[in-house]
């Protein structure tokens, strides 16, 4: 994907000397940018909400078809995974839905992430609802078919995101479309005229015979004019699309693969390891509390508030807070990214050693509270390699996210078929999780090292 004067959210002006100026551009950090804060909302709820939803199911799977763990949990795990590494279904709508928000947004742009991906916990609360009801009265599988009925509200949300205006006036020659009639079929009226005068001299047939031949005559030339026109605008736009893909595969190969490739960034693929390990830490417990409430027979509690519904709520505040806390210009967004990393791996170490509602709640309110951090990611993102490369790596960070969600379900059922626990499920996780999180102390550390660097060289020169 290459950068525009689009995505950057300035419109170029051609002014007398045939130089470019910039001027901000009248939707960044406002106008239609709240709009796309909205569609993205309503995305999360859809499909974030879906996803995280999948643990009623699994309880369902696991009655019906007596399988494994680790094997039944793959239903979920491929659902989220393939959507977030191929891209494929909901992941077509995800992705667009998360970067179109960031390039809206310049000043604002940690909390209007925030506030676009509390539909993940809006969802996930209200789709857990909606399908332990449509289970109970209508049974898995017509409820699955109910819920993809609702998910084609996403043609709604994909209608509202339109890519940032170039802001051209309307009275610019070059973005009307002129209609107007050929020059040549005035000045053939005005021979035509003259030469009915002609031929009413000689004794040719009258006025009304001429005018009428002249005006089939016009109306043949306008009908060709019009087909020539028509032809000329589709080679034209033929051309721009394909100049377009060219262009566009061009900067993919070279940010991909090139002299300036996303994986020369060192920081950049330490971010890549650590979503690896991040993603399945925070989907285990959604996929495997609510066979975890059945274990330890508080299923009659979990059914008059569900833990899953408890992280999803808390989860809304958790993004709105820690994106107005990074928004702050006295704190640095990596800083509270790193604190928030650290609660959720000891919230997934101190999960196992609850066994009353009580105490899963209150582990459940961290889990959900630590894991707005998902909200700073693609404010994280653009830190590390710039707005004109923010699609392209957040693509990648998704695709090791889906990854995570692919593999940890499952390894987590694995762990329980061979120990017949889940708390050695959730303390390999906890483990997995902390090293990524070594992974993301690489920036802090790369930066003490240069500013260190800096004052041994500021001293020398002294």
């Amino acid at each position: 994907m290459y950068a525009s004067h689009e995505d950057i959210g300035y419109d170029f002006e051609d002014d007398p000397k045939d130089k470019k100026t910039l001027k901000p551009h009248p939707n960044i950090d406002g106008g239609w940018a709240w709009m796309m804060v909205l569609s993205s909302f309503f995305v999360h709820i859809l499909i974030m909400g879906s996803q995280m939803a999948l643990g009623v199911l699994n309880v369902e799977w696991l009655e019906e078809f007596h399988q494994s763990r680790g094997l039944t949990a793959w239903v979920s795990s491929l659902s989220m995974g393939i959507t977030l590494i191929v891209g494929f279904g909901s992941g077509m709508a995800y992705l667009p839905a998360v970067v179109m928000v960031g390039r809206y947004f310049q000043k604002r742009r940690a909390l209007a992430q925030g506030l676009s991906t509390t539909g993940t916990g809006f969802g996930t609360f209200l789709m857990t609802v909606l399908l332990k009801y449509l289970c109970a009265e209508y049974g898995w599988r017509n409820a699955m078919i109910i819920q993809g009925a609702v998910s084609l509200n996403l043609c709604v949300c994909g209608a509202l995101m339109r890519p940032l205006s170039p802001g051209k006036d309307e009275k610019d020659p070059a973005g009307r479309d002129l209609q107007i009639l050929p020059a040549h079929s005035t000045e053939s009226v005005k021979t035509g005229g003259q030469r009915g005068g002609a031929d009413e001299k000689e004794g040719n047939p009258g006025p009304e015979e001429t005018l009428s031949e002249l005006a089939g005559q016009v109306c043949q030339e306008e009908t060709g004019h019009r087909k020539n026109m028509c032809a000329f605008r589709v080679l034209k736009t033929v051309s721009q699309l394909t100049m377009r893909v060219r262009k566009g595969f061009q900067d993919w190969y070279s940010g991909y693969f090139g002299a300036a490739s996303l994986f020369t960034n060192r920081v950049f693929v330490a971010f890549i390891f650590w979503a690896l390990f991040a993603y399945s830490s925070f989907v285990i417990p959604f996929i495997h509390l609510p066979e975890i409430v059945n274990l330890y027979n508080l299923s009659e509690q979990n059914d008059v508030f569900p833990l899953t519904s408890i992280i999803a709520i808390v989860h809304i505040f958790g993004k709105v807070i820690l994106g107005i806390v990074a928004d702050s210009p006295c704190i640095s967004v990596w800083n509270v990214f790193l604190m928030a990393n650290f609660t959720l791996v000891l919230s997934i170490f101190i999960l196992p050693l609850m066994h009353t509602y009580a105490g899963l709640a209150v582990v459940c309110a961290l889990i959900g509270f630590s894991s707005g951090y998902f909200s700073l990611m693609p404010v994280v993102t653009e830190d590390l390699v710039g707005i004109e490369h923010l699609a392209n790596a957040y693509g990648i960070i998704i695709c090791a996210n889906g990854i995570s969600a692919l593999l940890g379900p499952p390894f987590a059922g694995w762990i329980y078929d061979i120990t017949q626990k889940y708390d050695f499920s959730f303390y390999v996780c906890g483990l997995l999780y902390l090293v990524g999180i070594l992974f993301l102390l690489i920036q802090p550390c790369i930066q003490i090292i240069e500013q260190s660097r800096k004052k041994s060289m500021g001293a020398a020169h002294v």
